[in-house]
């Protein structure tokens, strides 16, 4: 088995970069100076035949139409969504189903299209998340928090895919047992998308008559990583990639999970019964509402207005302090912590290092929005349940681990998360040997994640968006990728990425935030009338939003919005008008 030695990863420079004048608010439309591709918008089409005849007319190497359905007008409806999904064909398939020879299962690349009938002339890969292993109904969700539109209904062609794998739900353990299989493990990482995608075009075309003008990738948390991944393997098949909460290093920080998962596990109560530590015990709600009170009584007017909002993200690192801003006591009591919670949460803040003092990845970022209930359910249910414990044992270890080692009598999840050496354990993520041909982290991450210089110089558009107080991915981990884009590309980086933090939001969504924004829009709008997005318009999901947010705070309007800068500028209020208003904000650089 041949392994790669520890990896050294620097921490991020948090002074930020210099913003340049075209991060002012507003748009306009643009033709950069080495932009290859003049702005031109997407034509739209009718259907040309029959939902009921689309399978006797496509054919296309190794794909298999399965199931067609034609959905009237109103038909459906996803939750949040008032809008009309109009009418459309499902169009549900699979790609190069095979047994496997190493375990011996069936697999196959399952895929759900919805094809409108009154057609955009864009196509949308709806990037899915998780371990994948289900055909989540193609709608082509727009991301952030209770969106109020998603794809299909403004006219999309969109596609689903379960990413190679079909999920087991039998044990607890088998959303991750296809990393037995090397090809399901490629699949999932990168091969999917690159299949499906030409498939999807030429059904397109024998559905409408013409390939889709524009196409997009959009995707949060793995499906972040899949959109990223496809921008740089790319292909030329995708003009616009959005990626929310993007997990690109995800290989890496699933194991950070489970060693997060023991630092926790110090400050933990036992469980009677089982005699293993019960990681919710750790921290109270009220333990971490009283470091997200800390965290903005430090950081909140950093951004010159005391609002409840944590605007200047890198500056509040700096400012910060667990040791001496939190209160330290013998028995934690909702004003204080114990010293032993203190070292446990300052160790998760800090990242995972090996026993030489290497980073194995980076830390978090101190934002108030560490007490939103996200953020709990990922670090002490999620880390040690059918998330990252079975992705770390499963699909990035090489060799994986034998499933009878976590469904023995006596064993669960939790015990291996916990007895995870990240000296050793951690290592495999970088293994290959003869069966497993490819590490963890060659088919997971973006390859040249900071340059992408094929999608960049053929004038593709790339937005990333990340919540501050995502507890999985680290929002500080974006931010030094994105530095890392910047080096490489300099003043040219505004011809082709965008990227945005969204203060007090937990993964993808959620927490205290204004977590409500149309990131597609902004897409298509500089993909096709080279209207580079500014700041972005977020709202607050109040009472009487289309899906409220419990975690917004009462003090706050129902409907707050704020300005989304792109980074590193910071929203900042003018000085006068309604402070609930996004119109009385700039996106200002310090």
């Amino acid at each position: 088995m041949k392994q790669n030695p520890s990896p050294k990863i620097g921490i991020p420079r948090l002074a930020g970069l210099l913003a340049l004048s075209a991060l002012a608010l507003g748009g306009c439309s643009t033709v950069w100076p080495g932009n290859p591709v003049a702005p031109q918008a997407a034509v739209g089409a009718v259907a040309a035949q029959s939902c009921e005849s689309l399978a006797a007319g496509f054919s296309y190497p190794g794909t298999s139409v399965t199931a067609l359905e034609k959905i009237a007008a109103g038909q459906v409806k996803r939750p949040g969504i008032t809008e009309t999904i109009p009418e459309h064909c499902v169009v549900t398939g699979k790609m190069n189903e095979r047994i496997s020879p190493v375990d011996g299962k069936k697999y196959a690349i399952g895929f759900e299209m919805r094809l409108p009938t009154q057609w955009n002339g864009r196509f949308f890969y709806q990037a899915n998340g998780g371990l994948d292993g289900m055909r989540t109904p193609a709608f082509g969700e727009i991301l952030g928090g209770g969106p109020r539109s998603n794809a299909l209904t403004k006219g999309f062609a969109v596609i689903s895919s379960d990413a190679g794998h079909a999920m087991d739900s039998s044990t607890p353990i088998g959303g991750g047992t296809f990393g037995l299989d090397p090809q399901a493990r490629l699949d999932y990482g990168y091969n999917a998308v690159a299949q499906l995608t030409p498939m999807a075009k030429a059904l397109i075309k024998t559905y409408y008559g013409k390939r889709p003008d524009k196409s997009y990738i959009v995707g949060t948390s793995n499906g972040g990583r899949h959109a990223m991944v496809a921008a740089a393997r790319d292909s030329g098949e995708y003009d616009g990639v959005l990626a929310t909460a993007p997990g690109y290093n995800l290989p890496r920080a699933a194991v950070a999970q489970l060693w997060d998962a023991q630092q926790f596990a110090k400050a933990a109560q036992k469980d009677s019964k089982t005699g293993r530590p019960n990681l919710e015990t750790s921290f109270t709600p009220a333990d971490l509402a009283l470091v997200s009170q800390k965290v903005l009584e430090r950081c909140d007017a950093l951004d010159g207005l005391r609002d409840g909002i944590v605007s200047d993200l890198i500056a509040c690192q700096r400012s910060f302090d667990l040791m001496r801003d939190v209160p330290t006591c013998d028995k934690a009591n909702g004003s204080c912590l114990t010293a032993t919670q203190k070292a446990s949460l300052a160790a998760v803040y800090a990242g995972p290092k090996t026993r030489d003092g290497q980073p194995f990845y980076i830390g978090k970022a101190w934002d108030p929005g560490l007490a939103g209930k996200d953020w709990r359910t990922w670090k002490f249910v999620n880390a040690v349940g059918p998330r990252d414990a079975v992705a770390a044992a499963f699909v990035f270890t090489t060799p994986p681990v034998s499933p009878a080692k976590l469904t023995g009598a006596g064993t669960s999840l939790l015990d291996y998360a916990l007895g995870f050496d990240l000296d050793t354990d951690g290592q495999k993520i970088f293994a290959t040997d003869s069966v497993y041909t490819q590490s963890a982290i060659d088919f997971m991450l973006p390859p040249a994640a900071t340059s992408m210089s094929k999608f960049v110089a053929r004038g593709g558009k790339l937005i990333v968006a990340h919540g501050a107080s995502d507890p999985v991915f680290s929002a500080l981990d974006t931010v030094r990728w994105y530095e890392g884009f910047r080096a490489v590309h300099g003043q040219a980086t505004e011809a082709s990425a965008r990227f945005y933090l969204v203060p007090g939001m937990n993964h993808s969504r959620n927490g205290i935030a204004t977590d409500q924004f149309d990131m597609v829009e902004a897409l298509v709008a500089w993909v096709e009338k080279g209207q580079a997005p500014r700041a972005i318009v977020a709202s607050a999901r109040g009472a009487a939003s289309n899906l409220p947010n419990p975690e917004v705070p009462a003090n706050w309007a129902s409907n707050r919005t704020r300005l989304l800068c792109p980074y590193p500028a910071v929203a900042k209020y003018n000085g006068s008008g309604s402070t609930e208003d996004a119109s009385n904000f700039s996106c200002t650089s310090n």
